[in-house]
């Protein structure tokens, strides 16, 4: 296997055990993980780390110092693959296993959106918003999960295209 494929593999099989570990901490020690805003979301950090040090080692101790753009993009999304699949799969199975894990985020994201004022209602429109409300309590792990596994690429893409850039090294001509 080549140092693009392995590399990211490695990084992105610890980091999707980390990863879980601490979405899993995060709902027993404070708000729930799916009603934390994405701007503030633990992955984008994690992320950041974790792609970082993959690119640094690929492009230093495998490729002579020379990482392109389209190298990064790939080792990147193998490691976003692998991290989101992980996680999902593991966040999907403890929703199952865990009733409360659902139930406890329909009842706080029905409470939160029960507080929202008659303009941004009005913005989002009434029937967006009662849609989204009566479908809340259908929602399931594997809902939940699908979400995550989504958010994950979202994030990811942005993170890995901004360090494929930094990290880049062309050979001098």
């Amino acid at each position: 296997m080549k140092p693009l494929h392995k590399v990211p593999v490695i990084f992105g099989s610890i980091a999707g055990v980390l990863g879980t570990a601490l979405f899993i901490g995060i709902y027993y020690i404070g708000p729930h993980p799916f009603l934390i805003p994405p701007y503030s979301d633990f992955r984008i950090l994690f992320f950041a780390v974790f792609i970082f040090f993959t690119l640094k080692e690929i492009r230093d101790l495998h490729q002579g110092g020379i990482l392109y753009f389209w190298q990064g993009l790939i080792a990147s999304f193998i490691f976003v693959g692998l991290y989101a699949v992980i996680c999902s799969a593991i966040i999907g199975t403890f929703a199952e296993v865990n009733d409360e894990f659902v139930r406890s985020y329909v009842e706080q994201k029905t409470a939160e959106l029960k507080t929202y004022p008659a303009d941004i209602v009005e913005k989002i429109g009434k029937e967006v918003y009662q849609r989204n409300l009566q479908m809340l309590p259908s929602t399931n792990g594997f809902k939940l999960a699908s979400l995550y596994l989504t958010q994950s690429f979202i994030i990811g893409a942005f993170v890995s295209i901004i360090l494929s850039v930094i990290l880049r090294r062309q050979p001098n001509p």
